[in-house]
């Protein structure tokens, strides 16, 4: 069959590429006549949402991104801490939510090896993935399905490229029926002196392709992922791309190696947009142009056209720019490893992107007004109507049973069914595993220790976007000083549903704005991140999820502590105020099944001198344990110590006017709950005071039953039980 380039571009044919007709225009004008069918591909893939983050990028400019300890900020694959003694840290989340929808064990997996990539190809080492996943109802009938698709995918992808799986979060919201979330994110450690950016320079350098063949899968994967879903989802599945992690890890091993040389100038991974964003990317971050001949780029499927080169999302491949001459040794390097490797071109000063194909021109774009001219919106939008305060809830008939009906519930059980299959130790430099506040990652052969979290309330981002997200920010905070490290910085998932919709970009305007308070008063900046939008099927959008990676640092890691108590006769004591606030709580929702009222209001100031005055007293040495108090309250807490610890503890709370319901679910925030060693209980107390941080005794550690204030004694064992049973017998299910 005879490919023609040079095919009528009608303005169905514009709009079947996503474009609108301002934007259509533009592209005329940039080009000064009318494109190929190559070249609308390319502005196509470019100026989609996934790409070009039109709709959200005027937003993002407002989160603060720099700090003394950030090297490299959004804009590069991914941000990069300075961690002292010349590493550094390099770290990103992305979303792969609309694939794994489709096909989850290869959306999740390729989601798992793009986000790898975009780590590597600065020259770190990936030491540890995460990943936040947000799941329909347990009652959905594709729910399990999924769930257990992309955990698969998960453990399949990273298991396989050898590196472990640390955490993560797991969630289930009727919300995200016809729009799963999935989230990835890898953190890497590399050299300060061997970071690698992505620029092209250098007239006449060759730009070598490398890594598996180009196919036909994932063709409009950007596209795809930037438009909502409707009743054709299921014929999507050709846009999934499909992921080999065997060859993921020789590509790693492959560019680290030639990046240990002194040949790299610039490199960059095929991620979204493939050939064309790779390639747009490097020539319009350096200032030049790129010459491809594209019948050097290896195919393994016969009769591939330009338009499917170009917009192949094929896994596994990488683009670099080599010092001249140079193109044997690193060819060598390649074939060691048993990959491809081609010279497809070289760089230009013409500024433009000019790809030929047998002989003829068929795309002649200048790259710099293609990427800088992408369109930027200010999308009409309206701030979200403030939710009724909640009035009276109910308490329990049985404050025993309510706890367990809490940590037994799809929200609070155990996701031991979902980690264990994932290898979390893998690389031997795992010290905290899933199950705590965060994970904990030695840097291998140091002292120092990496700590890593993801979280988001997306219930309190629907009733109140500005507190929602301030709270994602400060949880992830909470969570990295509750092990003992100071949190550096965060890297972000904006999943949000259609921004032409002013009520969705009113909920993404609010949760910048949140974010980007938190992030001031933390001293804890932004430096990547991804947007995900049109998370929506037939018009209904999912509760605004904007996911939180965040990273910290342990100078020293013995000083780390868990979520468990070390010993009987321990003194449990509270930091911070308890009111007992319900609002939008897992309390209303598990045991009355309403959605109502407003989000625990969240006192950044708080949150700083609490988490300080913790953070000091587990690096003094005087705390056993610690966890934060989130999802569930106060008793929730407690329940997950005592399981971590497989001991007892005996509680009795004074809570003055506070119901006992509230006292004990309430989801107060900036609180934490310490186990401290008995001769240890009366320094933390005096200290706490002069720090002018409300603590108090709460209780001991000690036996095999919780007994709280308000509940009968329960067993450990059968806590154990609940909490565990629910997910292997709704999983177990045919």
């Amino acid at each position: 069959m005879t490919w023609n380039n040079n095919v009528e571009i009608t303005d169905a044919l514009v709009r079947e590429h996503g474009l609108s007709a301002d934007e259509y225009a533009l592209c005329l004008k940039i080009l000064g006549r009318t494109p190929t069918l190559t070249e609308l591909g390319i502005f196509s893939v470019m100026w989609s949402e996934h790409c070009s983050y039109k709709s959200s990028k005027k937003h993002l400019k407002t989160l603060p991104t720099k700090a003394p300890w950030v090297i490299h900020g959004p804009g590069e694959n991914a941000g990069v801490i300075d961690i002292g003694d010349n590493q550094a840290i390099i770290f990103k989340m992305e979303s792969h939510n609309h694939p794994s929808y489709i096909e989850p064990y290869q959306g999740a997996a390729t989601g798992v090896g793009g986000i790898l990539r975009d780590v590597f190809t600065m020259g770190a080492r990936p030491i540890a993935n995460m990943n936040a996943l947000r799941f329909g109802s347990p009652d959905h009938p594709k729910t399990r399905h999924l769930l257990s698709g992309v955990v698969e995918g998960i453990g399949g992808y990273g298991n396989c490229v050898g590196v472990p799986t640390v955490g993560g979060e797991t969630n289930f919201h009727a919300s995200y029926d016809g729009n799963i979330l999935v989230n990835a994110m890898n953190v890497g450690l590399a050299d300060q002196d061997k970071i690698f950016l992505s620029a092209a320079a250098g007239i006449g350098n060759p730009v070598v392709y490398v890594g598996s063949k180009t196919g036909r899968d994932g063709i409009h994967g950007a596209t795809m992922a930037s438009a909502e879903f409707t009743e054709d989802t299921e014929e999507k599945r050709p846009t999934v791309q499909v992921g080999d992690p065997f060859t993921e890890k020789l590509l790693i091993e492959a560019c680290l190696e030639l990046m240990s040389t002194d040949m790299v100038v610039a490199i960059q991974d095929m991620g979204a947009a493939g050939l064309t964003s790779s390639s747009v990317e490097m020539a319009s971050g350096g200032g030049v142009g790129f010459d491809f001949n594209l019948d050097m780029v290896p195919q393994r499927e016969e009769g591939m056209t330009p338009y499917e080169m170009m917009l192949s999302e094929s896994q596994e491949r990488m683009l670099i720019v080599l010092k001249p001459g140079r193109e044997g040794e690193a060819k060598a390097i390649f074939d060691k490893w048993d990959l491809d490797f081609a010279v497809i071109g070289k760089i230009t000063d013409t500024g433009n992107l000019t790809l030929t194909f047998k002989g003829e021109v068929v795309a002649d774009i200048p790259t710099q007004p293609l990427a800088d001219n992408s369109p930027e919106y200010d999308r009409p939008w309206v701030r979200t109507e403030p939710k009724a305060p909640l009035g009276e809830v109910a308490a329990p008939a049985d404050m025993k049973q309510a706890l367990l009906d809490m940590i037994g519930s799809p929200h609070l059980c155990s996701r031991h069914w979902i980690w264990q299959q994932y290898d979390t130790q893998v690389m031997a430099d795992t010290i905290q595993k899933p199950g705590g506040d965060a994970a904990v990652v030695r840097v291998h052969g140091t002292d120092k220790a990496i700590a890593i979290t993801t979280d988001c309330t997306p219930r309190y981002c629907y009733a109140d976007p500005v507190e929602g997200g301030k709270q994602a920010v400060a949880e992830t905070w909470r969570n990295l000083t509750a092990v003992g490290a100071l949190p550096l910085a965060i890297t972000d998932c904006l999943n949000f549903g259609n921004p032409e919709r002013p009520e969705i970009m009113g909920q993404f305007v609010g949760c910048i704005e949140g974010m980007r308070e938190a992030c001031e008063v933390l001293d804890y900046p932004v430096v990547s991140g991804n947007v995900s939008l049109y998370n929506e099927t037939n018009g209904t959008g999912i509760h605004p999820t904007p996911a939180i990676g965040g990273v910290g640092l342990l100078q020293d890691s013995s000083i780390m502590v868990t979520i468990a108590p070390q010993a009987e006769g321990e003194i449990l004591i509270l930091i911070g105020e308890t009111k007992g606030h319900l609002g939008a709580s897992l309390y209303l929702e598990v045991m009355e099944g309403r959605e109502e009222g407003t989000p625990p209001p969240v006192d950044l100031a708080l949150e700083k001198k609490n988490g300080d005055f913790v953070r000091a007293q587990i690096e003094a040495g005087n705390i056993a344990a610690c966890h934060d108090i989130s999802d569930g309250g106060l008793y929730v807490a407690l329940a997950e110590m005592a399981m971590a610890s497989n001991m007892g503890m005996t509680v009795a709370i004074d809570g003055g006017n506070i119901p006992p319901h509230a006292l004990a679910f309430g989801e107060d925030q900036a609180r934490y709950i310490l186990s401290v060693p008995k001769n240890g209980a009366d320094t933390v107390l005096e200290m706490a005071q002069k720090a002018g941080v409300m603590a108090q005794t709460v209780g001991n550690t000690g036996g095999d039953a919780l007994t709280l204030t308000g509940t009968a004694p329960i067993s450990v064992a059968e806590l154990l039980d609940v909490h565990r049973g629910w997910m292997p017998d709704y999983m177990s299910i045919d």
